[in-house]
């Protein structure tokens, strides 16, 4: 259900296309002599490769090549000692070990490649791969980081990841205090589409790329350093992706080699890679444990909060993210102290999972707020808005917008949170114990550059392009409303055109900033073809001469006078008068000086219900509602999608999923769609979904924010919240899974 919105929603401009066969993913493409990848992986967690059998696999049928550490092609641009393939906001390297796909008999982490194969078809290469046989030196691997914590060290950077504003150690100076221990596990992105990449060298140096990624200007930039070529001669094509939730922010390894090996055998090379090494080559969410103290008056008034955090990373490269940062504004406090560190285990390196480390963090902190709201006896909304700020406290600027007073208001009236019980474990509904909760989430709001290409034609159709990959969120469709509100031409006269290098440079789509980025760029090319049909209508001679630009209005491919219905033009005469075929902009679009001067935040507010079987300890999310304040919604439709996507990835997170490593062996024991339990129809309830959409007067000229993370981050500890209410016990590990509600009801 979509609820206060003030644009009409439209349907998906690619949804026909997807679900008749008509979108084109990069393994759907198919060029002439093309041959078929096949990774083979350690199967070991640390160590080295003592002997690598490959004659049987190299005399197999259709084979041809068989590429290992002795073998692997060059790649020029590996000579500086970075730790990935990437540009962008891609973690660096601070560790003494170094990866190399291919480059070394050194094993690092369970699933790291020893070989490609490659043969004339898919299924000779998986053959020929499983001919392969390798020996190891195994040595003990470390993948526990509950173990190892004391073994934590500071990510280089300006504050080594600590902040402190006020004395750190104030909470412990309050009446009322609260000291609580979260962990989130292992959690991978498992989108329904496979990693991969084809890559089919054109030229000595020109290359054409179809790639899973999130940015295909991004892998462009990528693939130019490894090779070191004019990015110019990279064409890389990515118009539909199959889910990438952060797996696609980077050129992983693999991708690169596999462009070395088509360089070598000199045809076009795929690679789909398995379900199981989407488990090991493409990131995933790390493990974290979290540390939270509160301490406050016995008023509600927050007196200190210290946030402390301990990652894993890989021992080859550090990752981080923004796992404390929301504690550093979220509520009023004086004094806030938090620290974040990593522990580097023989472990493949994570990359940012939706909601990034905000969606880990706001778990630990909103159950802390719900835990001490309990212990103050006070309703946990009531808690929140005692400590409720205007203005951002860590750095003592505005907030370009903040309704969070009303998205409260409006969640709490549509959950039904007057039935929610102060006493946790009073309501039952049959066998079921009822429960209540709620939670915050938060993220940043960026207006990156972006360019965009905007071509209106005699006919009355526009074409807007731009370079932006689409990773399933309704970009294409948003870009649409935005022409369409700025020139009046209808939706269906409006193509859009995106995710290829050959269009205006577009940021990667990532961190929920698409919209306001790009959508920006599409803004402005589409008003600087307004401001053109305005004065071709309004010059001397012309058919609406001497009236003002603000007297125009056009709608419709019709351009007309305000209030003198009998005074307009159609669009495709003033064109023949003038004798175009086509007007054509491009404008570059990014955020003024201005925006320094404000914090810009999208926030959210989840609400659940859940069951509890008090038996078997099941919990099921009866109900879900999650209000959006991010700014003026552009496209209804689609932001309707992307909350309930958000909530249905927010209910595996806190009730079903978690990567299990068997610690004897450093390996994943769950490592396919059957034992690794993403949420399902059975686990989705119907869901709720507000918008705010009050428009926000500073970050871009759509007044339009990012709603993709905040769709998720909070939500685990609604969950979590809701879990308490109805048993009275706190579940403070994800998942939370029957075994671990037993235990705390036993």
């Amino acid at each position: 259900m979509i609820k206060d919105t003030k644009n009409p929603p439209i349907d998906r401009i690619d949804g026909r296309m997807k679900v008749t066969g008509g979108a084109k993913y990069f393994a759907d493409f198919e060029l002439p002599n093309m041959a078929y990848s096949v990774i083979v992986g350690s199967e070991i967690a640390k160590g080295k490769i003592t002997s690598l059998d490959t004659k049987k696999a190299q005399s197999a049928p259709g084979v041809l090549g068989v590429f290992t550490h002795q073998n692997m092609p060059p790649i020029p641009g590996w000579d500086a000692p970075v730790g990935g393939e990437a540009d962008g906001p891609t973690p660096k390297p601070k560790t003494e070990e170094t990866y190399r796909i291919l480059s070394s008999p050194k094993i690092l982490f369970d699933g790291q490649p020893i070989a490609i194969v490659v043969a004339d078809s898919f299924e000779r290469a998986t053959y020929a791969a499983s001919l392969i046989k390798a020996t190891y030196g195994k040595q003990a691997a470390r993948t526990d980081l509950q173990k190892h914590v004391a073994e934590s060290v500071s990510p280089e950077g300006a504050d080594g990841g600590n902040y402190l504003r006020g004395k750190a150690d104030a909470y412990q100076t309050a009446p009322v205090t609260l000291e609580a221990n979260y962990s989130i596990p292992i959690e991978v992105h498992n989108p329904m589409e496979l990693h991969g990449i084809l890559a089919h060298w054109t030229g000595a140096d020109t290359l054409m790329i179809y790639a899973k990624t999130q940015g295909v200007n991004a892998t462009q930039n990528a693939m130019a350093q490894a090779f070191r070529i004019d990015p110019k001669n990279i064409h890389v094509h990515t118009e539909f992706m199959g889910g990438g939730f952060g797996m696609g922010l980077r050129t992983w390894p693999q991708e690169t080699a596999v462009v070395a090996i088509a360089r070598k055998i000199g045809r076009p090379l795929k690679l789909v890679m398995s379900r199981s090494q989407m488990f090991t080559l493409v990131g995933h969410r790390p493990y974290t444990v979290q540390t939270i103290n509160l301490g406050a008056n016995t008023d509600g008034k927050l007196i200190g909060i210290a946030h402390a955090a301990t990652a894993e990373t890989a021992s080859y490269e550090d990752f981080t993210e923004a796992t404390v940062n929301m504690t550093k504004f979220m509520y009023a406090c004086p004094n806030v102290s938090t620290r974040y560190r990593l522990v580097r285990l023989d472990r493949s390196v994570p990359i940012w999972m939706r909601g990034p480390g905000e969606a880990t963090g706001a778990f630990a902190l909103e159950s802390a707020m719900d835990e001490m709201a309990h212990k103050l006896n006070l309703d946990p909304i009531e808690f929140r808005l005692r400590n409720y700020t205007e203005t951002d406290p860590e750095h003592n600027r505005p907030y370009s917008s903040k309704h969070l007073k009303e998205a409260y208001q409006k969640g709490a009236e549509a959950i039904g949170w007057n039935n929610r019980k102060l006493q946790p474990g009073s309501q039952r509904e049959g066998e079921w114990l009822l429960g209540y909760g709620m939670s915050t989430g938060v993220f940043n709001a960026f207006r990156w550059e972006a360019s965009a290409r905007a071509l209106l034609k005699a006919d009355g159709t526009l074409t807007v392009q731009s370079a932006v990959t689409d990773i399933g969120p309704g970009t294409g469709t948003a870009l649409t409303i935005i022409a369409h509100n700025v020139l009046g031409i209808p939706v269906d006269r409006i193509k859009v055109e995106y995710g290829d290098t050959s269009l205006p440079k577009a940021p990667t789509q990532g961190g929920s900033a698409i919209v306001s980025a790009v959508g920006s760029a599409v803004h402005d090319a589409c008003t600087a073809i307004k401001q053109t049909l305005i004065e071709l209508a309004s010059k001397e001679g012309g058919p609406l001469s001497g009236r003002q630009a603000d007297e125009l209005l056009l709608t419709d491919g019709v351009l007309l006078v305000e209030k003198e219905p009998g005074k307009k033009v159609a669009v495709r005469e003033l064109m023949q008068m003038n004798n175009l075929t086509v007007i054509d902009k491009t404008k570059d679009s990014k955020g003024s000086p201005e925006l320094a001067a404000y914090s810009m935040y999208s926030f959210s507010v989840h609400f659940v219900q859940v069951r509890v079987n008090p038996l078997t300890g099941v919990v099921r999310v009866a109900k879900a509602v999650s209000v959006a304040d991010s700014g003026r919604i552009v496209s209804p439709k689609t932001a309707a999608s992307q909350m309930i996507g958000g909530v249905t990835g927010g209910i595996g997170m806190a009730l079903t999923e978690e990567a299990v490593i068997d610690h004897r062996f450093g390996r994943f024991a769950n490592n396919t769609l059957a034992d690794y339990h993403v949420a399902v129809h059975a686990d989705v309830p119907a869901i709720e979904t507000i918008f705010i959409d009050k428009p926000d007067p500073v970050i871009n000229p759509m007044g339009a924010k990012g709603m993709g993370e905040i769709a998720l981050i909070g939500f685990a500890g609604a969950v979590a919240n809701a879990v308490f209410n109805a048993t009275g016990q706190r579940v403070r590990d994800l998942p939370i899974t029957p075994d671990k509600v037993m235990q705390k009801l036993i």
